[in-house]
């Protein structure tokens, strides 16, 4: 099983960095907030056992250009699938990732034959956390935008989202070094990003497409109550809560989670 890397042109000419490997049905991991594709390794080499696996990173994350101007993440990875003559594949995100996954099962559900959130988020949710709220990622925006990434990068670090339950220290560095990279794409205007209207949130029960909404018990409640949303809204979708893991449950928990998938992916063949 080689390894294809390289760069596919989106919207504006901008580059996106991806890379493939396995074969069989095309399955697309697409990464989390201040993450960015190394998060999927556990998963990248897992599922290239049985599947075409492709990994990205989304516009201004590490390899990939920096986001300028207004541009859409659903419209990304419509191109990059164009781009590598893909017309149906099943699509897995985290957080962030889950809900560009949502997003674009919406506006392209004849390119979806499975969507797997986890750990996601939903466009037009409402969140009550005190994390998703003023002013800890006021100062986090702030300190990034003014460019201070030390101090950015520590509030991040702190957060529930980024501290592993077990406190594995390897998950830490791992996290820690992806943040600090990608930091500066934090430091672009969030209304640079456009989303499909009306959002996910009042359009879930048009998904028609096989659903696994898979989270961490130990994650935050909001991601909870979005999993509850995704799995109670979404029409014949399934959910997997993992135990003893937080919000980063593929990297947490990884045997667990691959596990969790691929069966889910091969009884959508049964």
């Amino acid at each position: 099983m080689s390894l294809a890397t390289g760069f596919v042109i989106a919207g504006n000419s901008t580059k996106l960095y991806c890379e493939i490997k396995g074969f069989g049905k095309p399955l697309v991991l697409i990464h989390g907030g201040l993450m960015d594709r190394r998060m999927w390794e556990a998963q990248f080499e897992f599922f290239s056992r049985y599947f075409t696996v492709v990994r990205y990173d989304i516009r201004g994350y590490e390899k990939s250009d920096r986001a300028e101007g207004e541009f859409s993440h659903v419209d990304d990875l419509y191109f990059l699938l164009k781009c590598l003559d893909i017309s149906g594949c099943y699509i897995l995100g985290l957080s962030l990732g889950g809900q560009i996954a949502i997003d674009f099962t919406l506006e392209h559900p004849e390119m979806v034959n499975a969507l797997i959130p986890a750990s996601s988020a939903v466009t037009g949710f409402e969140y009550l956390d005190k994390e998703n709220l003023e002013p800890e990622f006021n100062y986090i925006f702030e300190e990034a935008a003014a460019g201070d990434f030390k101090h950015a990068a520590e509030r991040v670090s702190s957060l529930p989202y980024f501290v592993p339950v077990d406190g594995n220290r390897e998950i830490i560095l791992d996290m820690r070094s992806m943040i600090e990279e990608n930091l500066p794409a934090w430091a672009v205007p969030q209304g640079s990003v456009k989303w499909p209207e009306p959002p996910a949130a009042e359009r879930l029960s048009e998904i028609t497409a096989p659903c696994l909404v898979v989270t961490g018990d130990k994650d935050v409640s909001d991601i909870f109550r979005a999993a509850d949303a995704l799995s109670s809204t979404i029409p014949g979708a399934r959910k997997k809560v993992i135990h003893n893991a937080g919000h980063h449950v593929n990297m947490e928990k990884p045997g667990e989670f691959n596990k969790a998938v691929l069966e889910f992916l091969n009884s959508l063949d049964g």
